[in-house]
């Protein structure tokens, strides 16, 4: 009998997005880790969930997610502004850096948006937020 993804299912699985003019954003492939979904604890969305139901293992599926299901829209408050002194060689503030921030609640990536003067602007919505995903998913193993 063969495991079907259900809503209390964990699964290993690849998975790879891919932007709306077909260019790779990301993928598990790269490092030859595939990750774990637990169906069910919310850190992917509903809509995510809806389209691996039924999915067995050797299975794959590609689908297209609208912003708001893949990685959500971009939130004014995500939008942050430090005074420039806060930044090193080892991390400057050079438009177009990632630099993680650590948190209270562990570590937090940004993009820096802006440097005006003494003022950088930094963005900590998710990178893809605001777009649609074409997600490419392969199932491994449903657990």
């Amino acid at each position: 009998m063969t495991n079907l993804v259900t809503n209390a299912s964990e699964i290993i699985a690849h998975i790879t997005m891919k932007l709306s003019d077909g260019s790779a954003a990301d993928s598990t492939k790269v490092n030859k880790k595939p990750a774990k979904i637990i169906m069910g604890d919310t850190s992917i969305s509903p809509a995510f969930e809806a389209q691996l139901l039924g999915m067995s293992a050797g299975e794959s599926k590609e689908f297209v997610l609208a912003a708001a299901d893949a990685f959500g829209e971009p939130l004014p408050e995500n939008i942050h502004y430090m005074d420039i002194s806060k930044f090193s060689d080892d991390a400057p503030a050079v438009v177009g850096n990632i630099i993680t921030f650590s948190q209270p609640g562990g570590e937090l990536p940004g993009m820096i948006k802006d440097v005006s003067g003494s003022s950088v602007t930094i963005d900590f919505n998710h990178p893809l937020a605001g777009q649609d995903v074409t997600f490419v998913i392969d199932v491994v193993e449903v657990l």
